[in-house]
């Protein structure tokens, strides 16, 4: 299992998933925050990784505003216990990649997901957000490009454009008003340095302009630096 943060970090996480009872009434299970009175209030959704699950990510809400609206959402495919995985990687040595049919199945629950969540918790698509994290920040990828018109950004976080999306994207006209950061570190293993880059370079081709964040020495982790940059694209954002 990716683990995301340092063991007492991941002792918070199960501790705050046991206190937040898992939601079954959208097209993907989650675990959720709100005060009550989401109307009109950002709408963050965490993208947890290959091998994790809903409650991976879901402590980053606690360093980021406490008036947004935090879910953080289950892969469909269950890999092991309390393990899931948004798609199943191609077989073979070569360079990390997903099968097709998983891809564009995990893609069309994000997608209807993140509309029906907007609609739940009566905001707009212009206060939406992906937080994804690895195989998360891949769907992020691929949900956001196919369709920038049902939210306002996302954040790739140690993830990589995959080559069916690149193949079959056509430049859509919401691409400009969409919102996007990248954060790597520069000694990931898993999800090499170089997938960050290359996707800031065919991003900026198609008229997008992520803030794009290197961590020299990290691996494939999320580090405190990363969270308080993202706290600020946030904040910048939304303010």
């Amino acid at each position: 299992m990716i683990k995301v943060l340092a063991a007492l970090f991941l002792l918070a996480s199960s501790s705050a998933h046991a206190q937040s009872p898992l939601q079954t009434d959208l097209p993907l299970s989650y675990l959720e925050q709100t005060d009550g009175q989401s109307r009109n209030k950002p709408l963050v959704i965490f993208l947890h990784g290959s091998g994790a699950n809903e409650a991976d990510l879901f402590d980053i809400k606690d360093q980021l505003p406490a008036e947004y609206t935090f879910l953080s959402a289950r892969a469909p495919f269950e890999v092991g216990p309390n393990s899931y995985q948004w798609f199943n990687k191609k077989p073979g040595d070569g360079p990390y990649d997903g099968e097709t049919d998983d891809l564009k199945s995990s893609e069309a629950l994000i997608s209807d997901f993140v509309v029906k969540a907007t609609e739940k918790y009566n905001t707009q698509p212009d206060k939406v957000f992906l937080i994804g994290f690895s195989q998360g920040a891949i769907m992020s990828y691929e949900v956001a490009l196919r369709h920038p018109d049902i939210l306002r950004g996302f954040a790739a976080l140690s993830g990589k454009i995959l080559p069916v999306l690149k193949s079959e994207l056509q430049p859509l006209p919401g691409f400009k008003a969409l919102e996007v950061f990248i954060g790597h570190g520069t000694a990931d293993q898993r999800v090499p340095y170089v997938g960050a880059t290359d996707a800031d370079t065919w991003l900026k081709e198609l008229a997008i302009e992520p803030e794009f964040h290197a961590y020299p020495g990290i691996g494939h982790t999320i580090s405190d630096n990363e969270i308080m940059d993202l706290d600020n694209w946030l904040k910048k954002i939304i303010n």
